[in-house]
C-alpha cells in the first residue's frame, strides 16, 4: 500500500505541473490515476474543480469568453477552404478499420477477465500468454487508433496480469465474478480495485516484446517519444536471423560435450548397481534396514548383504551411503532456497503480502538437516 502511495504522490506532482502549464487533460489523467492508486482529499478536490469549472483553482488556464473550453490553434479549414497540412497528418495517423472498432466494442462488453482474453477458466499459463500476445499486438496504441483502443489495451493487460498470478487468479475465481471488470464509464474501463494489476500495460507489453512494438512506420507519441520504426524492425529481423544461425553454431560447439555425457551415462548403465539404497526399494531387493556407524544415516540393503560384505568393505559402503546422503541434502536444500526466492520475487513484483508470508513460512527441512551435519563436523 505504501508503494501505491509513493506512485500516487508522483502522479499528483505531474498533475500540478500540468495545471501550471495549462494542460487540463493531462492533469485530469494523472489525478484520476493518483486517486486509483491512493485516494486523497487533494486529488479529489482538483478533479472536482477541473470537472465543474473547467480549470483548477488558481491555475493559469482560463476559459474563453464564449464559455467553451480552451482549444489549440484552429483545427478548421483555412480561408481558402483547405484543411491545414498538420491537421491532414493527424487525420491520416489516426485512421482505423471497422474490424478494429468492432474489436474494441467487444472488449467493452466483456463481463470478466476470461472473456476479455477469450479463454476458458481452465486455461493454462501458456494459453494465457498466447491470448495476451495476440490481443496486445492487435490493440496496442501504435497499431489500433479506434476510439477506446487504449482503454481496451489496458483492460487486456490488467486481465492477463491478474490471471497469470496464481494467488490473485484463485481469489478472483472465488470472489471476483460478482464484480464486473468491463464496465465502460466516462470513455474508459473501470476495474474493481481488488483485481487491478500491479504493473502498467506498457511495462507488461515491454516484458513480452522487448521494449518495442514489433512493426509499423515511424510516428510519434503525444508525449514526444518516437514509436517503433520500420528501420528498427528491419534490424530486429536481422538480429533474429543471426540468433537462429548462432543457435546452430552453439549446438555444434556443444556437440562434443553432449557426446561425453552420453558416453558417461552408458558407462554407468553398464556398471553394476550399488549394493544399497537410501530408500526402501523392493524392486531391487533392498528391503533390509541398516544405519551407518558414523552419521547414523539410514539405508537399505539386500538379505545377502552381510554374507557378501564384511569388515573394511562395509566401511566403504557406509562411506558411500553418507556421501550420497549429503549430496542429496545439498541438492534438496538448493531447490528449497530457489523455491523460497521465487516466492519472494513474485511477492515483490506483484506486491502480494500472502506470497511473502508463504515464503517466510516455508519449511527448509533439507537445509536444516545439512546445517546440523555441519555443526556436528565442527563439534567433532
Amino acid at each position: 500500500m505504501e508503494g501505491n502511495r509513493d506512485e500516487a504522490e508522483k502522479c499528483l506532482r505531474i498533475a500540478r505541473k500540468a495545471l501550471q502549464d495549462g494542460d487540463q487533460d493531462k492533469a485530469l489523467k494523472f489525478l484520476n490515476k493518483a486517486e486509483k492508486l491512493y485516494p486523497s482529499a487533494e486529488a479529489k478536490a482538483l478533479i472536482d474543480a477541473i470537472t465543474k469549472n473547467g480549470s483548477a483553482a488558481g491555475g493559469p488556464r482560463q476559459r474563453p469568453e464564449s464559455g467553451k473550453p480552451n482549444q489549440a490553434k484552429s483545427t478548421g479549414p483555412t480561408e481558402n477552404g483547405a484543411m491545414p497540412e498538420k491537421e491532414k497528418k493527424t487525420e491520416t495517423a489516426k485512421a482505423y478499420t471497422s474490424d478494429q472498432l468492432e474489436g474494441v466494442q467487444r472488449i467493452k462488453k466483456c463481463k470478466d477477465y476470461y472473456e476479455i482474453l477469450g479463454v476458458s477458466k481452465e486455461a493454462s499459463d501458456e494459453d494465457l500468454k498466447k491470448a495476451y500476445r495476440k490481443l496486445a499486438l492487435k490493440f496496442h496504441p501504435d497499431k489500433n487508433h479506434a476510439p477506446g483502443a487504449t482503454e481496451a489495451f489496458k483492460a487486456i493487460g490488467n486481465a492477463y496480469a491478474v490471471l497469470s498470478n496464481p494467488v490473485k487468479r484463485k481469489d478472483y475465481d472465488q470472489y471476483g465474478e460478482s464484480q464486473s471488470p468491463g464496465n465502460y464509464q466516462h470513455g474508459g474501463f473501470e476495474f474493481h480495485r481488488n483485481y487491478e494489476a500491479d504493473i502498467t500495460p506498457e511495462d507488461l507489453f515491454n516484458m513480452f516484446f522487448g521494449g518495442g512494438f514489433p512493426a509499423g512506420s515511424a510516428q510519434t507519441y503525444s508525449n514526444g517519444r518516437a514509436r517503433f520504426t520500420t528501420h528498427q524492425s528491419y534490424h530486429r529481423t536481422n538480429r533474429d536471423n543471426e540468433r537462429a544461425d548462432g543457435g546452430f553454431s552453439m549446438f555444434l560447439q556443444l556437440l562434443p560435450i553432449i557426446v561425453l555425457i552420453l558416453v558417461s551415462v552408458l558407462s554407468q548403465l553398464m556398471v553394476s548397481s550399488p549394493p544399497y539404497s537410501l530408500y526402501y526399494r523392493a524392486a531391487v531387493g533392498h528391503t533390509v534396514k541398516r544405519q551407518t556407524s558414523n552419521l547414523k544415516v539410514v539405508y537399505f540393503v539386500s538379505k545377502d548383504f552381510e554374507k557378501e560384505y564384511t569388515g573394511v568393505m562395509v566401511q566403504k559402503v557406509e562411506k558411500s551411503v553418507e556421501e550420497d546422503y549429503i549430496t542429496n541434502l545439498r541438492n534438496n536444500c538448493w531447490k528449497e532456497r530457489q523455491e523460497r526466492n521465487d516466492y519472494l520475487y513474485a511477492a515483490k513484483v506483484y506486491r502480494d503480502d500472502r506470497l511473502r508470508k508463504k515464503a517466510e513460512l516455508m519449511k527448509m527441512e533439507s537445509c536444516e538437516k545439512l546445517a546440523k551435519l555441519n555443526d556436528l563436523y565442527r563439534g567433532g
